[in-house]
């Protein structure tokens, strides 16, 4: 009897990439709403320093466990450091803008990061683009426009320092796919922790309030969250291009919007709403 052909199971890269990358952007708003929590009551440079720190704490030995100390140095460590800075400049200043705005009005201004990252990928890396990716990530550049309503009464300044990140989160997740498969995952997560170590631990002293100890929990989870999360995106980057997996960042908005009902009782007005739509409609 014939044998039955055998089918790889396998799935394409690409799906592996988009898989990761989804599971990213459900993960990272538990730590944006414990962020959020926190600044209620906790500084901001005091939160984005648990943030780094913690993540560095995990990371770090586990590199040196997998590694070996060696590890550390890399070839592209001035990129490594430069990418960290962006990270450290985008969790700045998105920490800082949902202490003041709703968590999914925030998560939505950061998406017009896509339109930048495929902007980029295809004059930076030489990427190709298809029409349907500039499609998509013009549609949530429109829907970014319809939420922010700038001119307009509801407008709040500090969705200026969403619309911010996204511009250093793009060069955050650009700078990750010109790194992917330069070092080990955890060697790249590891680096990305350090300068927000080192920069903020110099600011610690003027803002530091004694946390409770439920508020030390928090903390470490933050950081755990962080390095997790971005594990993942390293991770994605190694199966796709940048500027496949740019779409996929919109399915962050459905969790966000979650996270920030049940936790801080914001509800979406309806002119929020109508920008979520064709954002949400591009991730299908």
């Amino acid at each position: 009897m014939a044998l039955l052909p055998r089918h790889d199971s396998r799935l394409p890269h690409s799906v592996i990439g988009a898989l990761l990358m989804v599971a990213t952007w459900q993960i990272v708003p538990f730590m944006d709403t414990i962020a959020k929590h926190l600044s209620s009551s906790y500084p901001i440079l005091q939160i984005v320093y648990a943030r780094f720190f913690f993540h560095f704490a995990v990371v770090f030995p586990v590199v040196v466990w997998r590694h070996g100390a060696g590890a550390v140095r890399t070839d592209k460590a001035g990129l490594q450091i430069l990418r960290g800075g962006f990270l450290l400049m985008a969790t700045l200043l998105f920490f800082t803008s949902i202490s003041y705005i709703p968590l999914a009005n925030a998560v939505a201004l950061v998406f017009i990061a896509p339109v930048i990252l495929t902007a980029m990928s295809a004059l930076l890396l030489r990427e190709k683009v298809p029409a349907t990716q500039w499609i998509a990530v013009s549609v949530g550049f429109i829907a970014v426009l319809i939420i922010v309503r700038p001119g307009f009464t509801s407008f709040h300044w500090a969705s200026l320092l969403a619309l911010c990140t996204a511009v250093a989160f793009s060069r955050y997740l650009l700078s990750t796919r010109m790194l992917a498969g330069t070092a080990p995952p955890l060697v790249t997560l590891m680096y990305e922790s350090l300068l927000g170590v080192i920069a903020t631990s110099a600011t610690l002293p003027f803002v530091r309030v004694a946390p409770a100890a439920m508020v030390w929990l928090l903390m470490v989870t933050l950081g755990v969250i962080a390095a997790v999360s971005h594990f993942l995106v390293i991770k994605a980057f190694e199966f796709a291009d940048a500027s496949a997996l740019a779409p996929y960042n919109y399915t962050e908005i459905v969790m966000a919007t979650a996270l920030g009902y049940f936790v801080f009782g914001d509800f979406p007005d309806p002119w929020t709403w109508v920008g979520m739509a064709p954002i949400e409609a591009t991730a299908v």
